[in-house]
């Protein structure tokens, strides 16, 4: 299916969906980057906004896509769902602490939906392949939506099959929606890190070329 052909049919299930629905690194520089809202943004602001927890591979990815829309505030790495108490990175990467690596998204609701972000979500991994995206292998890779409220697990889950349903892609997705747990934020130099590192091989090879898909078919979403 043509990338615009396939977002359109993915955002239509969304729209749809919704009327069913009850609604080694470098280290971090102190330097905020252009597309992460400032704490002073979100201040007076917070009982408009709405907060979801996506796992889809490497969170420095992840992190990046979801920085660049309107209307996203805030976005963080972190680990969640695993059963070790704040865990480290190089724990997490061991596989045995059970964490997903994710990314924790403060939006307003009111200049972009939760069906836009899953739209957006779905597009920008690949939900068919079990705890592998890439050349990244482990179960900390999973795909997942992590759901804050009963809401977006509804939404999710019908979305989820209704792509299924579709064939919009060729495998099973075999993504997980289950309720965020045992969150914790990822250390200093994994935030922000694609603004931050973009020299670095991995942002350049993997994340980059990425990134400027994402762009093409998302730009009318794009913060300006």
């Amino acid at each position: 299916m043509h990338t615009l052909q396939k977002r359109l049919f993915l955002f239509s299930l969304a729209v749809l969906s919704l009327g069913t629905v009850q609604c080694n690194p470098s280290a971090k520089s102190d330097q905020m980057s252009e597309t992460q809202s400032s704490p002073q943004d979100i201040q007076g602001k917070e009982e408009m906004l709405d907060t979801i927890t996506l796992g889809a591979g490497c969170f420095w990815c992840t992190e990046a896509i979801f920085q660049s829309l309107d209307g996203v505030y805030t976005v963080e790495s972190g680990y969640c769902n695993g059963t070790v108490k704040n865990p480290s990175y190089k724990e997490v990467c061991t596989g045995r602490t059970g964490h997903a690596e994710v990314a924790r998204i403060t939006y307003d609701p009111e200049v972009i939906s939760f069906a836009e972000l899953l739209e957006v979500f779905w597009q920008t991994h690949d939900p068919t392949t079990l705890n592998k995206q890439g050349a990244d292998v482990g179960t900390q890779y999973r795909s997942g939506v992590y759901w804050h409220t009963e809401e977006q697990r509804k939404l999710a889950e019908e979305y989820k099959k209704r792509l299924d349903e579709s064939g919009a892609f060729n495998n099973p997705i075999v993504t997980e929606i289950v309720e965020v747990s045992n969150y914790y934020p990822a250390e200093d130099y994994h935030q922000n890190y694609f603004n931050e590192n973009g020299d670095q091989p991995y942002c350049s090879y993997v994340i980059r070329p990425k990134m400027e898909k994402f762009k093409k078919a998302f730009n009318d979403k794009l913060k300006q």
